[in-house]
């Protein structure tokens, strides 16, 4: 991979593991950390999409194994972390990604609602997590990152109760984690993006229907007058992913330009 944009976080060939990595932030995770060096297993439902992230990743000369996977199967975790370990001899980074919604009014959830979204946005990191700690612990140190949201730290709004908790249950998972961790030497964190535009996103979508609405959103909602980028989220991960944030464990950083209104 072209050393142009790295940060020199020293992590040239530390192994890392990012799920949800076919498109947007989890891909832009992908590309930041394979500019530093890193070897990567990525993985996404989406095998078309996975592969051409993966071809464009070796394309700049990134080690870069990938896997098609639905990461809610009980199995995904472990999977991941044997073709991790098979492949490249252990795991020091672990960035999950993935996760999804169901938006409605709470009244109208169901229980399928908060099982499915629950699944996807805990569970999947929680059995990623547990599978990749005994391989991290072997080496003495690790790192392991979740994707959260600014609505897992503060009210999101109307229609978004199982959203909100179970961003807001990663956070408090992350953080009983690092305690219980640190001895072990395996840093754990989460981030908090805010609205952030990409290709193909839902951000992008709106902007591309509504372009008015959307200016109006900017104007109320985002301080720094536009949208968050991809990079700009994927730079913060591999920072926090790096020895360059070895004093940095159980914290949740925003990364929102000033959106959130959370003073914690």
């Amino acid at each position: 991979m072209s050393k142009n944009s790295a940060m020199n976080l020293e992590l040239e060939n530390k192994i890392a593991i990012v799920t949800g990595a076919s498109r947007g932030i989890g891909r832009g995770i992908a590309g930041s950390l394979a500019e530093e060096g890193c070897k990567l297993v990525i993985c996404a439902r989406g095998g078309d999409a996975l592969e051409e992230a993966a071809d464009e990743l070796k394309s700049l000369a990134a080690d870069v194994t990938s896997i098609t996977l639905d990461m809610t199967d009980p199995t995904s975790g472990q999977t991941l972390a044997d073709v991790a370990v098979n492949t490249y001899g252990g795991i020091d980074i672990f960035v999950g990604n993935v996760g999804g919604n169901r938006r409605k009014p709470f009244e109208e959830t169901t229980d399928e609602d908060w099982a499915a979204v629950l699944d996807l946005n805990l569970n999947t990191h929680a059995r990623c997590a547990r599978a990749v700690i005994p391989e991290m612990r072997k080496r003495g140190q690790g790192s392991i990152l979740f994707i959260s949201s600014i609505f897992g730290r503060e009210a999101g709004g109307p229609g978004l109760s199982i959203y909100n908790a179970t961003k807001s249950a990663l956070i408090s998972m992350a953080k009983i984690m690092a305690l219980e961790l640190g001895s072990d030497g395996i840093r754990v964190n989460t981030v908090a993006p805010g609205s952030i535009r990409f290709p193909g996103g839902s951000w992008d979508k709106r902007c591309l229907e509504d372009p008015d609405e959307m200016a109006v959103f900017i104007k109320d909602n985002l301080p720094m007058g536009r949208f968050g980028t991809v990079k700009e989220v994927a730079d913060v991960v591999a920072f926090l992913s790096s020895p360059r944030a070895s004093w940095i464990s159980g914290a949740c950083l925003n990364v929102d330009g000033v959106q959130s209104k959370s003073l914690i």
